[in-house]
């Protein structure tokens, strides 16, 4: 199933040729579910099990400065793909259950990258505990519902934009 990528998106993620940086790669076929910022927010700052069967997922590459949910690894969107099968072993050892993935404003490479994962997930078994996610409005919607909070490198003069609803 093609994902929607909106204009501001793909003009940024374009090669020096002029293709998206994703067109040598399949096109995802699952649809993760969303997760809404907050619900990550929750488990994260609760003392649950729950939260230990998370794995987030950062998939922003340059534009990562301003700082990264804590506890979350960078894998930059466009070499992911080759790396499905290594993050699915890892979650498997560890007993992750939700591989929570963003970007920036989980428009583009978030969503993308969570659909590969799924689509493997799917294609080695389809393990039932194992689901890859996207969480609704990215880095974005995290530092504007709680600043600084549970974010490691954090910034706050690259997020005062965001603060001000003006990304």
């Amino acid at each position: 199933m093609p994902i929607a990528i909106p204009h501001t998106c793909t003009k940024k993620a374009l090669r020096q040729d002029g293709t998206p940086w994703y067109s040598d790669f399949p096109e995802p076929e699952s649809t993760p579910s969303k997760t809404p910022s907050s619900e990550i927010y929750t488990l994260l700052s609760s003392s649950s099990l729950l939260a230990k069967n998370i794995l987030l997922i950062d998939t922003r590459r340059t534009d990562c400065t301003g700082g990264t949910i804590q506890g979350s690894i960078n894998i930059p969107a466009h070499s992911f793909y080759w790396s499905r099968k290594v993050i699915y072993d890892l979650c498997l050892r560890g007993g992750v259950k939700r591989v929570v993935f963003y970007c920036g404003s989980s428009n583009g490479r978030g969503p993308r990258c969570a659909a590969w994962m799924q689509d493997y997930i799917d294609s080695v078994g389809g393990d039932v505990e194992l689901k890859a996610e996207v969480m609704v409005g990215g880095i974005r919607s995290w530092v504007k519902a709680y600043g600084g909070e549970m974010m490691e490198g954090y910034d706050e003069k690259v997020w005062e934009a965001v603060k001000q609803d003006e990304v």
